[in-house]
């Protein structure tokens, strides 16, 4: 028992000091120093207002915290732009009554990467988060909780297919 926690914690401190970056980002910051962030526009034809702000600053928060880089307005080494292009509800499941029991809640945004120091990783994808809520509920009282969680989820996403080449 006690080797066997004895080879577990070697490999922890192996793992932890052989380089390893924890929050996913493998930069090489010799090459790349700055990054531009876009605000992205909501161009969805349902929109819940607060939505625009809270993912714009969602996502300069994830490079700022889980990279050195430096954010600048204009001839980033990195640049990311887009749009959030969907925000809509549907009826995920039906109870035995036939009616909604389930609501499902989604954001879809677009999103151009360029990456000027080398393009052969430049994108342009999509990326979709989505959250579902019991139809006993009213969206207004949900909303603010779940656009939080499918923001922070979808600023996940980005980060970690512009900067953590997992």
């Amino acid at each position: 028992m006690m080797v066997a926690f004895a080879l577990v914690a070697m490999t922890w401190i192996s793992c932890a000091f052989s380089g390893y970056k924890f929050n996913g980002a493998s930069i090489d910051y010799t090459k790349t120093k700055t990054i531009q962030i876009a605000d992205f526009p909501i161009r969805s034809s349902y929109v819940w207002g607060p939505m625009g702000p809270m993912f714009n600053n969602q996502l300069k928060d994830e490079f700022a915290s889980h990279t050195k880089l430096s954010q600048v307005k204009r001839n980033g080494d990195l640049k990311i732009e887009g749009e959030i292009t969907q925000y809509s509800q549907r009826n995920k499941s039906v109870s035995a009554d036939g009616s909604s029991a389930q609501t499902e809640l989604s954001i879809t945004v677009n999103v151009r990467f360029t990456n000027n120091a080398n393009h052969n990783e430049d994108f342009e994808r999509q990326f979709t988060a989505s959250k579902s809520y019991e139809t006993t509920q009213s969206l207004a009282a949900v909303q603010e909780e779940l656009v939080t969680q499918m923001v922070k989820d979808l600023t996940e996403q980005i980060f970690n297919a512009t900067v953590a080449n997992w």
